[in-house]
């Protein structure tokens, strides 16, 4: 005897662009969240409440002005930013208790202020708490604006191992708010240009052209330019999470991955030195050598990839891209395997066909990598 079970949900959420958001008179959240008080808990990355230090008195003075909306529990938390939350999970249960003590069930909302990583370790509490409880992000920087903070995706390292515990718990809503990215610096700024030129490269050919078109603009940190990147950027991550057929990723092809396979490693290599944008340009430049030697895509396209990236300001070589093990063999090659396993199945690499087209493949031979780091290496010394 068996019995067989099917069914399908249905989920959808909004991402909503603003300015200011906890200004009195902005009703984004009415909006969102309709006069039907909830139980709400706020956590805020440490690094944003220094840049912002009235960010706590203003939610607060949001919500008496706004009265209906947001039943504030437990002072608004500051927790620790940068890629060291994702590091030690002490502090997922730090936030689980905070949770308890609020008493949030799963019709509260968890509000997460900060970068990727703070989206990403408070975002996996909030999945597992109480099987999951809603949500709302509000990205503060241009990588989380453009990419992470708009996915389905939460996770935290564990032995070294990127993005090892994790689940794919979609947000309640994202709210970008512009207000946010003024006070980024340059280095913060490309970081998340690296993932709108990677998406670019992937999936829309007219979009690559207009971030190439805008290079110096970029480099110059122009916000108008940067805002229209990060929506287009935003929504073309959405789309393939949506229409791409497997946005909880049980297949092992990855075609957002595109460029990570080394910028993951190096990552790690670098102890989180370089940052994570940083580590994806590289990663792009390194594909795109590998892609011409592959025969995947002509030296045209590959100069048009490699010029957009040093024109819009990236640094695109780190030695630890050819530091080597007691064996002699490129340690930076190990982010093969990584990648392999974290995917499962076969190894898996989604590598341009042209601007706006790709096609996976399943090797990476060694030489190729080799002859791609001398290419690479070359470029950046010019």
């Amino acid at each position: 005897m068996k019995f067989k079970q099917k069914f399908n949900i249905d989920y959808e959420y909004e991402v909503i662009f603003t300015h200011n958001l906890f200004c009195e008179d902005n009703s984004t959240l009415t909006d969102l969240l309709g006069e039907n008080e909830s139980k709400a808990i706020f956590f805020i990355d440490e690094g944003v409440d220094k840049v912002f230090p009235s960010l706590k008195k203003d939610i607060i003075r949001w919500s008496e002005k706004n009265p209906g909306v947001l039943d504030l529990k437990l002072p608004v938390q500051i927790i620790e930013g940068g890629e060291k939350i994702k590091n030690n999970f002490q502090v997922i249960e730090n936030i689980c208790n905070a949770m308890t003590e609020a008493a949030i069930c799963r019709h509260s909302y968890c509000f997460i202020i900060g970068g990727g990583a703070v989206l990403d370790a408070v975002g996996f509490a909030a999945a597992i708490f109480h099987r999951g409880v809603n949500q709302i992000r509000i990205p503060t920087t241009v990588l989380s604006q453009d990419d992470s903070g708009v996915g389905v995706k939460n996770a935290i390292n564990h032995n070294g191992v990127k993005n090892l515990f994790g689940t794919f718990y979609p947000p309640y809503a994202v709210l970008n708010d512009s207000l946010f990215l003024t006070a980024l610096s340059k280095r913060e700024i490309l970081s998340g240009v690296a993932e709108a030129i990677k998406v670019s490269i992937i999936k829309d050919q007219d979009f690559f052209y207009y971030i190439k078109n805008n290079a110096e603009a970029i480099s110059n940190c122009d916000m108008m330019i940067l805002e229209t990147i990060i929506s287009k950027s935003a929504k073309l991550h959405m789309d393939h999470i949506c229409n791409g057929g497997d946005p909880f990723e049980k297949g092992s092809s990855r075609p957002l991955d595109f460029g990570h396979w080394s910028a993951h490693k190096l990552e790690s290599m670098t102890n989180h030195e370089v940052k994570h944008g940083e580590a994806v340009a590289m990663g792009l430049a390194l594909d795109a050598f590998a892609a011409v030697k592959l025969n995947l895509i002509s030296e045209s396209t590959c100069e048009d990839i490699i010029t957009t990236l040093v024109d819009c300001g990236f640094e695109l070589w780190h030695p630890d891209l050819e530091k080597r093990d007691s064996k002699g063999q490129l340690m930076i090659i190990k982010g093969l395997r990584e990648f392999q396993e974290h995917l499962g199945g076969e190894l898996t690499l989604a590598m341009p066909t042209k601007i706006g087209t790709i096609k996976d493949i399943h090797e990476m031979p060694t030489i190729v990598v080799e002859e791609a780091l001398d290419q690479l290496k070359a470029v950046a010394a010019k």
